[in-house]
């Protein structure tokens, strides 16, 4: 059985590529919505539609055994519900939004940079402050967001040089927060993650959910033997799209390099 990863678009092949990286050994399937990105713009129960659409075909189709939402949007809006739709059978869907909530929750003034979806949803600082209030020793905790909506068409063509004047619009808003960390809470953003290093103070910590995830992914293997222990392991990887466009054969193949994965248009 396989390790099924899901994006609403290609930003996901990024979080892919580093699972991959940590644990070569198992079997992966991809499988990135290009028809219909990007969802952060999308209704609710839309986002929670197409979700479960991608999650149950992953799960029928290609044999998973897990499927990690490599999408905020999708964590942030359709996750709890899923997971409540398998809560009574053997399949595990993941997301990747609490990962990087508890990254930051290290530090005391955060700032949020995501989708409108994400951004609108208050998931990031929802999560944070949970995980803050339980903390032996309190304290308070800062959160600002602000809203970055075209990174991610711009990250799906790949186009990193074009994007710059629109970064230093979106990180203009969090320059005089006096922030400790900046989350990424956008599996496309780690496309720029060079680029808003250089515009911020060296001082702040830029959590990135393609260095989180697959740790914590290997944590989670690692105490959940019964889905391990089923995993596959022959070190292939498929990438699904709904539609094969121009972007998805040069980002693959940019991303992945000598890896070079069965691409399969549904």
């Amino acid at each position: 059985m396989r390790i099924g990863i899901f994006d609403s678009g290609l930003g996901g092949l990024i979080i892919a590529k580093s699972i991959v990286k940590a644990m070569p050994q198992y079997d992966y399937v991809y499988l990135g919505d290009t028809k219909r990105v990007p969802y952060g713009n999308r209704s609710h129960e839309a986002v929670y539609q197409f979700t479960r659409e991608a999650v149950d075909y992953l799960f029928k189709k290609e044999n998973c055994a897990l499927v990690i939402l490599a999408c905020n949007t999708a964590s942030a809006r359709a996750l709890r519900r899923i997971q409540k739709d398998y809560k009574n059978t053997n399949k595990k869907v993941l997301g990747v939004l609490i990962p990087a909530a508890e990254g930051a929750a290290e530090f005391k003034r955060i700032g949020v940079l995501g989708t409108s979806g994400t951004v609108s949803s208050g998931a990031f600082p929802k999560e944070i402050l949970k995980l803050w209030k339980n903390k032996p020793a309190g304290g308070r905790v800062k959160i600002f967001q602000n809203p970055a909506p075209l990174l991610v068409p711009l990250a799906e063509e790949g186009e990193t040089k074009n994007a710059l004047p629109f970064i230093k619009k979106y990180l203009q808003v969090f320059l005089n927060k006096k922030l400790d960390a900046l989350v990424l809470g956008c599996t496309h953003y780690p496309i720029f993650k060079q680029e808003i290093k250089k515009l911020l103070p060296r001082t702040i910590k830029i959590i990135s959910q393609d260095e989180i995830v697959p740790k914590k992914l290997k944590n989670y293997l690692a105490r959940h033997q019964e889905i391990s222990k089923k995993l596959s392991k022959d070190k292939t990887t498929k990438i699904l799209v709904t539609d094969m466009t121009q972007s998805v054969k040069k980002l693959s193949q940019k991303w992945f390099g000598k890896a070079k994965p069965k691409l399969v248009s549904l």
